[in-house]
């Protein structure tokens, strides 16, 4: 995999961190693009100078219906910076935060403008940086090429923003692995891998010493500070990932996939944010939802392209969770089996646990 068009994404993704700019073309519109979360009313005149014409608020179609906003078409609402919208309003429509202590500072007027790919293309940017998913467009830009180079922003197009997560899963590679043993299996191999760009690494930690001519047991188990390190009581993860290695260690072997993929694809810091709103009464995916994300960002390719690294090609899936079988499946791995991994609740988890099994369909 060509790590020339990953590394200038990572880049990008770093600026808007920083509450920088960066230009999204898709061939004829190119549109410059910052942080919602992060604006400043300083940047907000900055777009204004540089585009000559006031900027756009982009939120995506689950924040937008929390505000009471109508999308014109697809995914992404935008909205004008009407007078009344100082910078402070604008991060307020980012950040659910304090939606119920505060009365919004609306009313918010669609744009007549149809959102475009390079709209959906910003707005994945901003998750890409694990910030929450609103972004400021400014109108399109007439001299994009001189503003990129006179301000030294980079720009980017459209199609390989959208397609960066597939990208960077398919460039994974081996990087080096170890004999770890732990506390479930003193017979444990870590095995790390990271993408072409250097970018998000994940690891494999292999227990005992499983046939790459069988099914193996496998667990798919993304990255949870709070409970994996901390021993958080708000989920379940630490142990289900203590548990499947001590499992796979009595079973005679198997792989648990590490993923980066903290809080479901968000990021520890909206996670955080989303166990805020848990505090206010919202269930999980709620959080999720009024976050602007969608209740499950991750994507398998990682999972299976790590499989497929060190030679598996199926696997019996210690799961409780069904779109984790079919999205293993339609990567190329073959699940022969769902094995059932569940835990009893606690008084602080007993409401997440009912919320996966109502609403996003785990065996429970």
């Amino acid at each position: 995999m060509n790590n020339q068009k990953l590394i200038p994404i990572d880049r990008a993704a770093a600026d808007l961190r920083r509450g920088g700019f960066v230009i999204v073309s898709n061939g004829e519109d190119a549109h410059l693009v910052t942080s919602a979360e992060l604006i400043l009313d300083q940047k907000l005149q900055d777009i204004k100078t540089l585009s000559g014409d006031d900027a756009l608020v982009g939120l995506t179609y689950n924040r937008a219906n929390i505000l009471k906003i109508s999308p014109r078409s697809g995914d992404v609402a935008l909205v004008n910076i009407d007078a009344h919208m100082d910078s402070g309003v604008i991060a307020s429509m980012a950040d659910p935060a304090d939606d119920l202590m505060k009365m919004m500072q609306g009313p918010f007027t669609v744009a007549n403008v149809n959102p475009s790919n390079v709209h959906d293309a910003g707005i994945k940017l901003c998750k890409i940086a694990k910030l929450l998913p609103a972004a400021i467009f400014s109108i399109p830009l007439t001299n994009a090429d001189d503003i990129a180079k006179e301000k030294n922003i980079l720009t980017l197009h459209v199609k390989d923003i959208l397609e960066y997560d597939l990208n960077d899963a398919l460039s994974l590679n081996i990087v080096t692995s170890a004999i770890v043993p732990l506390e479930g299996s003193e017979q444990s191999t870590m095995v790390a891998f990271r993408p072409d760009d250097g970018g998000t690494e994940h690891f494999a930690i292999i227990v005992g010493d499983p046939s790459c001519d069988d099914a193996v047991m496998t667990r798919i188990h993304s990255e949870c500070f709070t409970g994996d390190l901390l021993g958080s009581l708000k989920c379940d993860c630490g142990e289900q990932m203590r548990g499947a290695i001590k499992y796979m260690a009595e079973a005679g072997g198997g792989i648990l996939l590490y993923l980066a993929q903290e809080g479901r694809g968000i990021g520890l810091i909206n996670k955080l944010r989303a166990y805020h709103l848990q505090d206010q009464g919202f269930d999980t995916v709620d959080a999720n939802e009024r976050l602007g994300f969608l209740s499950d960002e991750r994507i398998f390719e990682p999972a299976a392209e790590m499989l497929k690294k060190m030679g598996y090609s199926k696997v019996r899936l210690l799961t409780n969770n069904p779109d984790k079988v079919a999205g293993l499946e339609a990567c190329g791995i073959t699940v022969s089996e769902r094995v059932e991994h569940k835990f009893p609740s606690n008084n602080h988890n007993d409401l997440y646990l009912k919320t996966k099994k109502k609403r996003s369909g785990h065996l429970l």
